[in-house]
């Protein structure tokens, strides 16, 4: 059976935004002394369902901004919106990284923690209710909620793989 999770694709650069989700400075002993970098986590989408993280190392921080930027533009995934939130409940895991993600009714907004929040506002989700269980490191985090993201099917793939129409998808 064919997979049909959402693929990664490549939208116009000029429509993406991205946000720091976390900056650290770290550290390398050398024979001279210690020497620092910069290490950042950036996420970047187009509110309309594509995210992607991308992770960046330099001497600079504006550098190693702009690298972990251009590492989450090869990394996009596309996952289906439905009417400003997520179709279905879901989890995901990444490590000791686990997250919940549940759809919420208009007006509810986005509940979630740091790096989830960061993921889910980029990707244009409005309303969800969502929870981070396990690991709190935020690479962990942003992947399982990738993860999760990544596992959504939209009513009509649902309704294609079921072999049935749209309206008795939401029969229950």
């Amino acid at each position: 059976m064919a997979d049909n999770r959402s693929q990664r694709i490549k939208p116009a650069d000029s429509e993406l935004k991205e946000k720091l989700v976390s900056l650290n400075r770290v550290a390398k002993v050398t024979k001279g002394g210690r020497t620092f970098s910069f290490s950042a986590l950036v996420v970047v989408g187009d509110n309309n369902g594509t995210v992607g993280h991308g992770l960046g190392k330099a001497r600079d921080v504006s550098e190693s901004i702009a690298k972990a930027v251009d590492d989450a533009k090869k990394n996009l995934v596309k996952f289906p919106l439905y009417k400003g939130t997520i179709p279905h409940e879901q989890k995901g895991k990444y490590g000791a990284g686990k997250v919940l993600l549940k759809p919420a009714s208009e007006g509810t907004g986005v509940i979630a923690g740091g790096a989830m929040r960061a993921v889910l506002e980029i990707g244009g989700v409005q309303n969800v209710l969502a929870k981070s269980q396990g690991s709190s490191n935020p690479h962990n985090v942003i992947k399982a909620t990738i993860d999760a993201l990544n596992k959504m099917r939209s009513p009509y793939q649902v309704a294609e793989q079921r072999g049935i129409e749209l309206d008795k998808v939401f029969e229950g």
